[in-house]
């Protein structure tokens, strides 16, 4: 079925949404992070909507108000629970034989949709969840227990300690690690402690998903109940999953989550 471009009010703006139309009777509606326009990077997000409607589930994806083709003001995730609300209305208008609705978001989309209280949907399928407030948000530090876990998989490695013992390793540097990942775990943000408030009052099905080698996630992860059996981790992915092997887990995930 072929892909529709449709406009959708927004408290007295235009949005832009793109529809991937299929017969099915849950849908999945995207919901972009940062500044992503709805196409994603490098059109990942649309040709992820094509082959989840391949698979028999409609997609609808948007622009929130001042982000690519829609009008208004971008005033950041944080006030963008209108966006998803109205995108929502759009979506159930355009495929009236939706029943069930899961809401993707990556990165701030994933926060904005724990801090709207689920906006609404019978799902979510939130993606390493930003939490860092906006003083942190230029530090690039892992926090210290992403850092331990690095080292541990050195210490297992023979080719590591070789190259310590050759003195192939940055004592200076190693030392300013070692101490980084002694440090205690940072106290969950004001931003993490929103987003679960947010979350507590939500009754549907809720998977996170954790990709290990991005800091966003590992930031989150610090800040989190590890053992939250609704978390799901990817191993070595990256914060997009741009890998052919880290895409195919996360469409895999979607689709169980349609399914379910």
């Amino acid at each position: 079925m072929s892909r529709r471009w449709h406009a959708f009010a927004c408290d007295g703006q235009m949005l832009a949404g793109t529809l991937d139309p299929a017969p099915g009777a849950t849908g999945l509606l995207i919901v972009s992070g940062g500044n992503e326009i709805r196409s994603g990077a490098f059109s990942g997000q649309s040709d992820m909507a094509a082959r989840i409607a391949a698979a028999g589930f409609p997609v609808f994806r948007f622009d929130r108000r001042g982000v690519g083709d829609s009008e208004g003001e971008n005033r950041g995730f944080r006030h963008s629970a209108e966006d998803i609300a109205c995108a929502l209305a759009a979506f159930r208008g355009q495929a009236p034989q939706i029943t069930r609705v899961i809401a993707f978001g990556n990165c701030d989309a994933a926060s904005a949709l724990m801090l709207a209280g689920g906006a609404q949907v019978d799902g979510l399928v939130l993606s390493n969840p930003w939490t860092i407030e906006d003083s942190e948000a230029g530090d690039s530090t892992p926090p210290p227990e992403a850092v331990r876990a690095r080292y541990l998989e050195k210490i297992k490695n023979p080719r590591e300690i070789m190259r310590l013992l050759g003195g192939g390793v940055n004592l200076t540097k190693l030392a300013r690690g070692v101490i980084h990942a002694l440090k205690p775990p940072p106290l969950p943000s004001s931003l993490a402690q929103e987003m679960a408030a947010g979350l507590a009052g939500f009754t549907g099905d809720v998977r996170i998903l954790l990709a290990t080698a991005d800091r966003t996630a590992q930031v989150f992860e610090a800040a989190w109940d590890k053992t939250d059996p609704r978390i799901r981790r990817c191993e070595g992915a990256g914060h997009a999953y741009v890998e052919p092997a880290h895409r195919a887990w996360l469409e895999a995930q979607l689709l169980e989550a349609l399914r379910g």
